[in-house]
Formats: C-alpha cells, sequence, structure tokens
C-alpha cells in the first residue's frame, strides 16, 4: 500500500523523509518532487530496484534513468573525469534543471541499463529531494509517469500513474512542467571536443552558450553514439 505524505506539513515531511529513506533501502520506489516535474526514485546501486523502476514505467534497459545527487562532489565520484567546461556548467546551472551525460567511473558497481559507459547526472533545485539524497546517496530517478503519457506535476498524477508500484509519495505541491535540459559532453576530451544537446528544456540553448561559447554544438548536430538515456519528449530524465 502506497502512502502521500504532504511536506508542507513539517511532520508528515519528516515523516515522509524518514520512510522515504528506509523504502529506497528495502528496494521500493518513491516519488519525488523536483524543481521540474515530479520523478521516480529508486537505489542507483540496486539492480533489482533500477529494475523494478523501469518496470513500473513499462520501459526497458535502452532507456536507463539517469542519476539524482545532492552536491557536486558527488558528481566527481561518479564520472571518470570532470571537464572544466563542464565545471562552469555546474557553476551556473546547479542547482536546476540541466542534466549532464559524462562518462561514467569505471570502478562503479551498478547497472541502469544500457548506458554505453556513461552516466547522466542532475543535481535538483528542491529542498525536499535534496534532503532525502543527502541521507540516501545517489538515486536514479526518472520522470513520474508511464511511458507515453506526460510526466506528472503533481503527487497525485503520480500515484494515478503508478500506483501501489511505488511505496511512498512525497507531495512538495505543484511541480513545473518543463523538463530538464540534456547535454552530452562525453566528448570533451576527444576530437569532436564539443557540447551536444541531446534534449531542450529548462535551461535554453542561448544560455548554455553563454558558459560554453563554441564549445556547444549547432542545433541539429548530434553526436554519432549518445547514452540513449534521453527520455520521451516531453518528460524529464534526472526528474525528477
Amino acid at each position: 500500500m502506497s502512502r502521500i505524505y504532504d511536506c508542507a506539513e513539517s511532520a508528515q515531511l519528516d515523516t515522509g523523509l524518514k520512510l522515504a529513506k528506509m523504502s529506497l533501502g528495502r528496494g521500493e520506489l518513491v516519488v519525488v518532487p523536483t524543481d521540474t516535474v515530479y520523478g521516480v526514485a529508486a537505489d542507483a546501486f540496486s539492480p533489482a530496484a533500477v529494475n523494478a523502476l523501469l518496470a513500473a514505467k513499462g520501459r526497458g534497459r535502452q532507456q536507463p534513468p539517469p542519476v539524482l545527487v545532492a552536491d557536486v562532489g558527488t558528481l566527481h565520484a561518479l564520472a571518470e573525469s570532470v571537464p572544466e567546461a563542464v565545471t562552469d556548467l555546474v557553476a551556473a546551472f546547479w542547482p536546476g534543471g540541466l542534466t549532464i551525460v559524462l562518462n561514467a567511473q569505471p570502478s562503479l558497481v551498478w547497472d541502469l541499463g544500457d548506458t554505453h559507459g556513461t552516466v547522466a547526472v542532475r543535481m535538483p533545485n528542491n529542498p525536499i529531494t535534496l534532503a532525502l539524497l543527502r541521507e540516501t546517496g545517489p538515486l536514479a530517478v526518472s520522470s513520474a509517469n508511464l511511458t507515453g503519457l506526460p510526466a506528472a506535476t503533481s503527487a497525485a498524477e503520480a500515484e494515478l500513474m503508478l500506483g501501489t508500484s511505488v511505496h511512498i509519495y512525497l507531495d512538495g505541491g505543484p511541480a513545473g512542467e518543463t523538463a530538464s535540459t540534456i547535454v552530452d559532453a562525453t566528448r570533451l576530451s576527444g576530437p569532436d571536443g564539443r557540447v551536444f544537446v541531446l534534449r531542450e528544456g529548462a535551461v535554453s540553448r542561448e544560455a548554455l552558450r553563454g558558459v560554453l561559447g563554441d564549445l556547444l554544438a549547432d542545433a541539429g548536430e548530434t553526436p554519432t553514439k549518445t547514452q540513449e538515456n534521453a527520455e520521451e519528449s516531453g518528460t524529464e530524465t534526472g526528474a525528477g
């Protein structure tokens, strides 16, 4: 049986965060608010939990979830390297609506799906989810919706779609309707040497250009090989 906790009430917030941490530790799913849309979260280091997340959404391993983190230090732990241009992006847009795809640290013991050795990372600008992330560590988080349907912008919408496949719903009030922008920064150290926009969203191309300059690939250009985790159009990868 799932429960919705109204995080506007301090008692429910405290209880909800405590139970959400426990549920995630048991491999269960939790719906969380973010600064974009609502997300469904799982322990990133539990393959069974990640598989449960994908199953709840009705999607396969070819669309692995991104990972939400509580701080920039965790990005450095998850990525093989963090180029200077990515450091500039993080300084400008984190916490916020920018998901960055980087080459993953080879020593990581996890299975997010068919990532091709990459990881998509975002630090959300939401105090509820950041508080949870500080307790749990990195979480695999995908938009809270069934594949093919619009991403949930409230806990109630998420529950209508995901039902009892999710154990705990943290209700942080209405969320935004714009998904995060996703950029592929895996080629910065290679001959291509640029950042590619995989999906436009909360952070505009103009804002990215203001930070990256000529390192940002032109609209319409795509890398020859990308992590196939840019979720269906209109939903959040790092949702949440």
